[in-house]
C-alpha cells in the first residue's frame, strides 16, 4: 500500500507502519494536515491491523501542536476534540503502538506519545505539558492520561508546575520503558515490534482490548474474549507445537 502524504514518512510493512512526523522547519508541530493524515494512517490499520511505529524525524518527536493554528482556535474548536479524537483513535487501534521518542515531546506531540501502549525514548528525550504557560490546558489526554501512567503528584508537576522530564526521570516513573542512545532508538522500536509480532495476532487484539475495559466488564469481557479464542485454529496449532516442542 502507497500513499503520498505532506507531514508524514511513512513505511509499510507486512505486519507493521512506521509513521514518522515530519515538518521539520517547525520541529513537527502537529497541524490539521497532520491530524487529517494520521487519521487516514488509522484507518487503514483499522481496516488491516498491524502494530504501529509513531517516530519524529531530525532529532524531534514533536514539539506540541501548532500554536499559529491553536493561537486562531476558539470555543467551537475546542469542543470538536480535533486532538482528542485523533489521539483516542490511535489508543484504539487494535494491535499495539509504539512511540519512539527523540528530542523534544512537548504538549499535543507527548500527548500523541501517551495515547501509545509502549514508550521508549533517545537520550535526548524531553518530555512536558506546558500549555497552562500558553493559556490553555492539555485536553487531549494528559489530564487523565498521564496520572494513570506516573501516578498523580508527577502528574501535577508536569501539568501545573510545568515541570519537562529527561530521558532518565521518564524511565524513573515508568513512563518510557526503554532509554537508547539516538542512533539505537529505531532498531529497539522494530526490535519491540518484532517480539509483539510473534504473538497470536487475534490474542494480542483482545488482550489489548479487554486490557481497556472498565473494571466493572470484568471478569465478564476476560471469560467472552478467551471463548473466541479457545475455538481459534491458532489457538490449537500453537499449542499442539508447543506440546511437540515439550516432548523432544
Amino acid at each position: 500500500m502507497s500513499r503520498e502524504f505532506r507531514t508524514l514518512l511513512v513505511d509499510y510493512r507486512p505486519d507493521r507502519v512506521h509513521v514518522q512526523l515530519n515538518r521539520p522547519a517547525v520541529r513537527n508541530a502537529i497541524d490539521q494536515t497532520m491530524i487529517d493524515e494520521l487519521h487516514l494512517v488509522c484507518g487503514e490499520l483499522e481496516r488491516g491491523p498491524r502494530i504501529l511505529i509513531l517516530s519524529g524525524t531530525n532529532g524531534v518527536f514533536a514539539s506540541g501542536a501548532d500554536i499559529a493554528q491553536l493561537r486562531d482556535r476558539r470555543a467551537e474548536d475546542a469542543l470538536k476534540g480535533i486532538n482528542s479524537g485523533l489521539f483516542g483513535r490511535i489508543a484504539r487501534l487494535p494491535l499495539p503502538v509504539i512511540a519512539a521518542i527523540d528530542g523534544w515531546a512537548l504538549g499535543g506531540g507527548a500527548e500523541l506519545a501517551y495515547a501509545a501502549d509502549f514508550r521508549l525514548a533517545s537520550t535526548t528525550a524531553r518530555l512536558g505539558n506546558p500549555e497552562t504557560a500558553l493559556g490553555i490546558i492539555p485536553a487531549a489526554g494528559a489530564l487523565w492520561r498521564l496520572a494513570a501512567l506516573v501516578g498523580e503528584p508527577v502528574a501535577k508537576e508536569i501539568i501545573l508546575a510545568g515541570r519537562i522530564l529527561t530521558a532518565a526521570e521518564a524511565l524513573a516513573v515508568h513512563l518510557v520503558t526503554e532509554v537508547h542512545e539516538q542512533d539505537a532508538l529505531l532498531e529497539a522500536a522494530h526490535a519491540l515490534a518484532d517480539r509483539i509480532a510473534k504473538q497470536d495476532p487475534l490474542a494480542t487484539q483482545l488482550a489489548k482490548e479487554v486490557f481497556h475495559v472498565p473494571a466493572a466488564a470484568h471478569p465478564l469481557a476476560d471469560n467472552e474474549a478467551q471463548a473466541r479464542l479457545f475455538e481459534s485454529e491458532e489457538k490449537f496449532a500453537r499449542m499442539t507445537a508447543f506440546l511437540e516442542r515439550k516432548k523432544r
